[in-house]
């Protein structure tokens, strides 16, 4: 049975409208990873000294990860760019049609930037980074998995919770280490979320984002610290300070001995 000729039209519409957004998202993840590219390019790389050891190679630089990071999120904006333009988003966006915006999706990209906003400027720098972006993570899965507004809400209530508290009782920078408050708060909302994913009728998929949520950030930290010898923030974090004491004293003299 051949396709209703309407429907054709909305679906063409509707993906026109996403290459459209795919076009301007390009845009903004290209202009964005190529300033921090540049800035990256202050930072010592073939520096005879770095780290404060004399002849340090470019593995134990500090711009090694921002390079990484930042060179592979341009070359897939890069590539976004490419499949939107083969997809007429690129005429569309030009073409100031607009791209499909509505209330809905106004509050979306809202909540979105309340839990960036909140995990960047809050949480990063005062509370441990494995517990910050753990919490981050399974706060995107709780409210966009199946993409409710009231779940949205409550998912950028729970990163922007701690990370005012974090904000305002250690706003500066030689209070960010001093106590581990913020990351007990911020570790209690994780765990509400958490076990909200193990509720009746939940789908299984939200239960396999905690353990992602729970392992990634964790793996990322150490294979950073250990593995790259890189800085992390707030170093004296609640659980990267076990993760650290673990390595050197309970790991670390099984292979060095």
């Amino acid at each position: 049975m051949a396709d209703d000729p309407d429907n054709v039209t909305a679906k063409s519409l509707d993906v026109l409208t996403l290459r459209a957004r795919d076009f301007w998202a390009a845009l903004a993840l290209m202009a964005a990873s190529a300033f921090f590219l540049v800035k990256t390019y202050a930072m010592p790389f073939w520096a005879p000294r770095g780290g404060g050891v004399t002849g340090a190679g470019p593995w134990a630089s500090a711009a090694l990860v921002p390079y990484g990071l930042f060179s592979a999120l341009f070359i897939l904006s890069g590539i976004l760019m490419v499949i939107s333009i083969r997809g007429g988003g690129a005429r569309r966006a030009l073409q100031a049609t607009g791209i499909g915006f509505d209330g809905a999706e106004l509050w979306r990209l809202s909540m979105l930037s309340v839990m960036l906003l909140a995990y960047i400027v809050g949480l990063v720098p005062r509370v441990d980074f494995a517990i910050a972006s753990a919490l981050l993570i399974q706060a995107l899965i709780f409210g966009f998995h199946r993409r409710g507004p009231q779940r949205m809400g409550m998912a950028a209530l729970a990163v922007a919770l701690p990370a005012l508290y974090a904000f305002v009782m250690h706003f500066p920078q030689s209070a960010w280490q001093a106590a581990h408050d913020d990351d007990w708060l911020t570790l209690g909302v994780f765990a509400a979320l958490a076990l909200a994913a193990f509720l009746p009728r939940t789908p299984r998929a939200e239960r396999v984002g905690v353990i992602v949520a729970m392992m990634v950030p964790v793996f990322l930290v150490s294979a950073m610290a250990f593995g790259f010898r890189q800085n992390v923030p707030n170093r004296g974090g609640l659980l990267f300070e076990q993760l650290q004491y673990h390595y050197y004293v309970t790991l670390k003299p099984l292979w060095a001995d």
